[in-house]
């Protein structure tokens, strides 16, 4: 049922996307929806706020106008969508990921602005979660937070590995704030990492093969919009090199977890975070501020093992992880 509700809002929000505005009704409330990615991988976490605001009575087109801005993972059209919704005048915008989040701070200290990030306060976006203070709310993902926690996990699934290729972007902050978390936690754990730099110029097979030349056993994909859209094409190598590999979380485009190469993810639920983002616009179009409004830190979390990708790399999961997991595909 969660994956017919996730489809039926992404083909109400394809319609907006394809166009790149979404219809605007004189006299509602105008949400700019402020996207890193492209349509295509923004398109579903765009239909579950949709879907969260829709729960809360709002009607798009008679009582509330929402429109889209995808950026493509392109910085500097990032910055002139948030420069164009402040032009508008919305009467909120809403980002998904820290990236955008900081481009609408940017760009205005008065729109309220409702948003995910997985460090807020190291963005500089809230001035402390319980009193963010400025015009900026939202949901925290912890992306710093939990890192260890899922490294951890792949070495409990996998317990022979030693050494973990990281998939990560130079070119994100996020991404070496994490690497500096997983490098604390890898003693630990007794194993060693790393670092495979992703990016348009460099061909995912040579990564492989400079993975596997290094002695790497597995691999961790770190979350980004850029790496999420590589995810399919790094899981369905990881099986022909025969690396098992961990994500920070179940899902990029389709809940479902299809990855094939995947065998273990732990995290957020990120489609939920999506849908609770209709809660904060909701209170704030009612008259609440956003620096009345606390930012909230995920309670629950997802375990998914796939065993379907552990029967093809004859791997035997232990029976301790998997009595954990809230999901096994088999």
């Amino acid at each position: 049922m969660r994956r017919l509700v996730s489809l039926l809002a992404v083909i109400l929000v394809a319609g907006f996307a394809a166009h790149g505005v979404a219809a605007q009704v004189s006299g509602v409330p105008h949400v700019g929806l402020l996207h890193w990615p492209s349509p295509e991988m923004g398109r579903l976490s765009a239909g579950e706020f949709r879907e969260g605001m829709r729960s809360l009575g709002w009607i798009e087109g008679s009582t509330i106008s929402i429109e889209d801005r995808f950026a493509s993972g392109n910085a500097a059209r990032l910055s002139a969508n948030a420069a164009e919704f402040v032009a508008a005048k919305v009467d909120v915008i809403v980002t998904i990921d820290s990236a955008p989040a900081r481009a609408a701070r940017q760009a205005t200290s008065e729109i309220p602005i409702v948003m995910t990030s997985g460090d807020p306060i190291g963005w500089g976006l809230v001035a402390s979660l319980a009193r963010p203070a400025g015009n900026v709310t939202g949901l925290s993902t912890m992306w710093p937070d939990l890192v260890a926690k899922q490294l951890q996990t792949l070495k409990e699934a996998v317990p022979g590995v030693g050494k973990i290729g990281v998939l990560l972007r130079q070119d994100s902050p996020l991404h070496a704030q994490l690497m500096t978390e997983l490098e604390r936690a890898a003693p630990n754990l007794g194993v060693s990492l790393l670092p495979v730099v992703v990016g348009a110029d460099r061909e995912l097979p040579l990564l492989f093969d400079e993975m596997t030349a290094a002695g790497a056993d597995a691999y961790f994909v770190l979350n980004e919009p850029r790496t999420d859209a590589m995810r399919g094409d790094i899981a369905a190598l990881a099986l022909r090199y025969r690396l098992p590999g961990a994500a920070q979380t179940r899902r990029y485009v389709d809940p479902a977890f299809v990855d094939p190469g995947l065998l273990v993810s732990y995290g957020v639920d990120l489609s939920a975070m999506h849908r609770r983002l209709a809660l904060f616009v909701d209170k704030i179009l009612k008259g609440a501020k956003p620096a009345d409004l606390p930012v909230e830190q995920p309670t629950t979390f997802e375990l998914v093992v796939n065993l379907k990708t552990a029967t093809a790399l004859g791997i035997t999961v232990p029976s301790s992880i998997l009595a954990r997991a809230d999901e096994v595909i088999e």
